[in-house]
């Protein structure tokens, strides 16, 4: 709400009359606007979805000393180069190069074909975390539940050289 307040004339110096000027006060009451505000502010807070913080589940085998068996058939060898080249092999086949933007297809269709497959991630340790990282949410995305990371070997890095 406003309202208007009718200044009092003044009187000049010596007794001389000044003409009257009606100066007009102005005053806004802010009450309304400050309950719209906080009415806005708890509409929004009640509204608005906090994100909840994306978890996942880890499965560590309770001895270093234990060996876990797998088929050579399900298992799914994916090495990620320095510079983020794929290179993949099942079993004992020869070491395959795969592009980045077939990997999302390629676990898909390696995810239906075998419902056992466990995926073997092996990064260089010189690469960037991002690789590891996009390459888990791809898994993800794919379904495939059953991963495990380890470090790029010598070994391997001498067999993706071949492949070049």
């Amino acid at each position: 709400m406003a309202g208007g307040d009718v200044a009092a004339p003044r009187a000049g110096k010596k007794g001389k009359k000044h003409k009257k000027s009606r100066r007009l006060g102005i005053r806004i009451d802010m009450t309304p606007l400050v309950d719209v505000a906080f009415l806005l502010l708890t509409f929004f807070m009640f509204t608005t979805s906090m994100s909840r913080p994306q978890t996942m589940e880890i499965n560590l085998p309770p001895d270093k000393d234990v060996k876990v068996e797998i088929a050579e058939s399900n298992l799914l060898t994916l090495r990620i180069s320095e510079k983020g080249e794929y290179y993949w092999n099942t079993g004992i086949e020869s070491l395959k190069k795969l592009e980045r933007a077939e990997l999302p297809k390629f676990l898909k269709e390696k995810a239906l074909a075998n419902p056992k497959l466990t995926v073997l991630v092996k990064v260089d340790r010189q690469g960037k975390f991002e690789m590891m990282v996009n390459t888990i949410d791809q898994l993800n995305e794919s379904q495939i539940l059953r991963f495990s990371i380890a470090p790029l070997l010598d070994a391997d890095k001498v067999l993706m050289a071949k492949v070049k």
